[in-house]
C-alpha cells in the first residue's frame, strides 16, 4: 500500500491528513554543492514537499551506455538531502518533461528516427523507455516512501492532454513503473482544460491540473472531470521563462500570493512551479516553435520566490505568509541574501581563432552532401561545415532545406552574412573572390524544441546547398560539442577588437568564492566558462545581460574565464558584478 493515499477529497500521509504543499526545483538546474541550501530555503518558507522532473535525455545520453548519476545528476544524493531536510518529493521521470528543457528531455538518439511516433504505443518508443526505467530506477527505489524514503508520488508522462490521446500509452507507463517496484501513488498532469484532462488522464489514477490563475473555474473544472478525490495544482505557475528577443517576464507578487491563497483556501493541494528555477547551465536551454522558432534563454530564474542564484525574493516573503495561514510554517528567520563577489574585472589575454583549428578540436566527417547534427552523433553545440567554391563572382548561395538553427557563412575566412531559423532566411547573397574559394558555415544548435509537434526537428545544415543554383559537392563536417577545451591552441594577444568566432581566455582573482554574475560590455554573442564549468549561452539581442557564476565553481586565488566570441568583440574584458540583470521586464 503507498504511504500517500487518496480520499474522496484529500490525501492520507501514513494514514493521517495531510495536504501537500510543494515547490518546484530541478536538481539538474542547480549546482550540486548548493542543494542543501536550497532544500533548506524551501522548507523554511513552509513547503512540506519538494518536486523534480528528471531529464531522460540527460541520464541516459548513450541508448546502450548505462544512466549518468553524478555531479548534476546525482538525484540518489538529491533526493537523499531532501530526506534529511525532512521534505517529501514529486518525482516526475517523464519520458516527456517539457520544462523549457532540450528536446522536453526526449534524448537526440531517439528522436532521430524520422519515422518514430514520439510519445505514443509505438513499440520503439516505450521499448526504449523501458529499457531505461530498467537503468533508472533500481537506483531510485530505496528513495521510495514504501523503503522509508522521501518519495511519496510518481507522475505518468506530463501534460499528455495536450499533445495525444493514446490511452494504452499511458496504461503502459503505468504499468512499467509499477512493474518496476514503483508503489506509491501515481498521478497524472494536464492543462485545467476538459479536452487536455479527458484526453491525459487514467482511470483510477490521481488526475492533477496546471494552471497559474482564475484559481476557483479551473479548480472546477478539474471537480467536473473528477467528482471524487484531492483537489491538486501540480503546476501553479507564478512566474514566467524568458525567449531572446523578448522583455524579460514578471508576475506581480501581490497578485501571485492572492492566487495560492484563494488555492489553499479551497482546500487544494499545490505545487508552485518553480519555487526556485535556477539556470539551463551548458546547452540544456529548450525553445518553442509555434509561429517561429523561440529559443529559451540561458536564466530559468522564472521570478520565483528564490532567486537564480538562491536569495529570497519578494514572492518568497509573501508566499510565507499565506503558508502560515493554512499549514505550519518554521518559527525561524527568513534567510538573508548570500554575500556576492566584490566587483571584479576580468582581463583576456590569450585568443584561438575557430575555423582555423577545428580539425583540433574534433575529427571531421567527409560527406558529399552536408550532415546533420543527428548524422553526425552531436547532441548539442556547433557543427563546422566546411567545403570550396568552384568559381569566383557574384552570386546567391541558397540553403533550400534551411539551417537548425543558426548558420554563419564566411568565405576565405571573412564573415559574408547570418541566416536564423526563427527567421525563415534560406538565401545569402555573396562575392566568391576567387575559384577555389573556401566556404565555411558555422551553425548553432541554439535548442530542441521542448513542447508540441516540433520536438526532435534536426539541426545542422538541412539539406544541399547551392551557389546560383549549383549544388556544392564534397564537404568536411565537424562536429562541434565543446564539452572539452584542453585542446583549445590559444596563444597571446594584444587585440582590443576581434570579428570572427574565437575563444578569448582571462583570469581573475578571488579571495573567498561567492556568487556573481558575468557582465559581458562589447560582447556579442557565445558561450562562457568559468574554471571548466559551462556557464551557458550569452547574446546581446537580451532580455538577459548577465550569466549567474555559482560560488563553488570559483576557487580562491586564480580563477580562468574563457568565452567563445561567435560575432565581434570591440573590447578585451568582461565584469564580474554582484546584480543579476536579466533584462527589462514585460510591460
Amino acid at each position: 500500500m503507498p504511504a500517500l493515499t487518496t480520499t474522496s477529497d484529500g490525501f492520507l500521509l501514513d494514514g493521517e491528513p495531510f495536504r501537500i504543499v510543494s515547490g518546484a526545483m530541478h536538481y539538474f538546474r542547480v549546482h550540486p554543492a548548493q542543494w542543501t541550501d536550497r532544500l533548506r530555503k524551501a522548507r523554511l518558507m513552509g513547503l512540506n514537499t519538494i518536486e523534480t522532473y528528471v531529464p531522460w535525455n540527460l541520464h541516459q545520453p548513450d541508448p546502450d551506455g548505462p544512466v549518468v548519476l553524478d555531479g548534476l545528476l546525482d538525484l540518489p544524493r538529491y533526493l537523499r538531502l531532501a530526506h534529511a531536510e525532512g521534505l517529501h518529493v514529486l518525482l516526475r521521470p517523464g519520458p516527456f518533461i517539457c520544462a523549457e528543457w532540450d528536446g522536453g528531455g526526449l534524448p537526440s538518439w531517439l528522436t532521430a528516427d524520422p519515422d518514430i511516433r514520439l510519445r505514443s504505443s509505438d513499440t520503439r518508443f516505450t521499448d526504449a523507455f523501458d529499457r531505461y526505467l530498467d537503468r533508472l530506477l533500481p537506483a531510485l527505489l530505496p528513495h521510495m516512501a514504501a523503503s522509508g524514503g522521501p518519495v511519496i508520488a510518481v507522475q505518468v508522462e506530463n501534460e499528455y492532454g495536450a499533445y495525444g490521446n493514446d490511452t494504452a500509452y499511458l496504461k503502459h507507463l503505468e504499468l512499467a513503473l509499477s512493474s518496476r517496484g514503483v508503489e506509491e501513488l501515481l498521478f497524472t498532469c494536464d492543462q485545467a482544460d476538459p479536452a487536455h484532462l479527458a484526453a491525459g488522464a487514467l482511470p483510477g489514477t490521481l488526475a492533477t491540473a496546471t494552471f497559474g490563475s482564475r484559481v476557483a473555474p479551473s479548480l472546477a473544472r478539474l471537480r467536473e472531470h473528477r467528482p471524487e478525490g484531492p483537489l491538486m495544482c501540480a503546476e501553479f505557475w507564478i512566474g514566467w521563462f524568458d525567449h531572446w528577443g523578448e522583455p524579460h517576464h514578471v508576475r506581480d507578487t501581490a497578485d501571485a500570493a492572492a492566487d495560492l491563497d484563494a488555492l489553499l483556501a479551497a482546500g487544494a493541494s499545490v505545487n508552485i512551479y518553480m519555487f526556485h528555477g535556477g539556470t539551463n547551465f551548458a546547452f540544456t536551454n529548450g525553445a518553442n516553435h509555434d509561429h517561429a522558432y523561440s529559443p529559451i534563454v540561458t536564466s530559468y530564474d522564472y521570478d520565483a520566490p528564490l532567486t537564480e542564484s538562491g536569495d529570497p525574493g519578494p514572492k518568497y516573503h509573501a508566499f510565507r505568509e499565506v503558508i502560515a495561514r493554512h499549514a505550519p510554517v518554521p518559527d525561524k528567520p527568513a534567510p538573508a541574501p548570500a554575500p556576492k563577489l566584490p566587483h571584479t574585472e576580468v582581463e583576456f589575454g590569450r585568443r584561438a581563432p575557430l575555423l582555423p583549428y577545428a580539425h583540433a578540436l574534433s575529427e571531421s566527417v567527409r560527406s558529399d552532401l552536408p550532415a546533420t547534427m543527428d548524422e553526425l552523433g552531436l547532441r548539442a553545440g556547433y557543427a563546422l561545415y566546411r567545403t570550396t567554391v568552384p568559381e569566383a563572382g557574384d552570386g546567391l548561395l541558397c540553403f533550400p532545406g534551411g539551417v537548425g538553427d543558426r548558420a554563419q557563412v564566411f568565405l576565405d575566412g571573412a564573415p559574408v552574412g547570418v541566416l536564423e531559423r526563427e527567421r525563415h532566411e534560406e538565401t545569402l547573397p555573396v562575392r566568391v573572390p576567387r575559384a577555389g574559394a573556401v566556404l565555411d558555415v558555422l551553425v548553432e544548435n541554439m535548442g530542441g524544441v521542448n513542447y508540441g509537434a516540433r520536438i526532435g526537428a534536426p539541426k545542422g545544415l538541412l539539406g544541399p546547398v547551392d551557389l546560383n543554383g549549383t549544388v556544392l559537392h564534397g564537404w568536411d563536417c565537424h562536429p562541434l560539442p565543446l564539452d572539452d577545451l584542453s585542446a583549445v591552441p590559444f596563444t597571446p594577444s594584444a587585440s582590443t577588437t576581434d570579428s570572427v568566432p574565437a575563444f578569448h581566455h582571462g583570469t581573475f582573482g578571488v579571495t573567498v568564492p561567492a556568487d556573481t554574475f558575468l557582465a559581458l560590455p562589447g560582447w556579442t554573442k557565445g558561450q562562457a566558462w568559468v574554471n571548466g564549468f559551462h556557464l551557458g549561452r550569452y547574446w546581446n539581442r537580451g532580455p538577459q545581460r548577465t550569466l549567474y557564476v555559482p560560488s563553488p565553481v570559483l576557487r580562491p586565488g586564480s580563477n580562468d574565464l574563457v568565452l567563445l566570441e561567435l560575432q565581434a568583440t570591440t573590447g578585451r574584458r568582461a565584469l564580474l558584478t554582484d546584480t543579476p540583470d536579466l533584462g527589462p521586464v514585460v510591460p
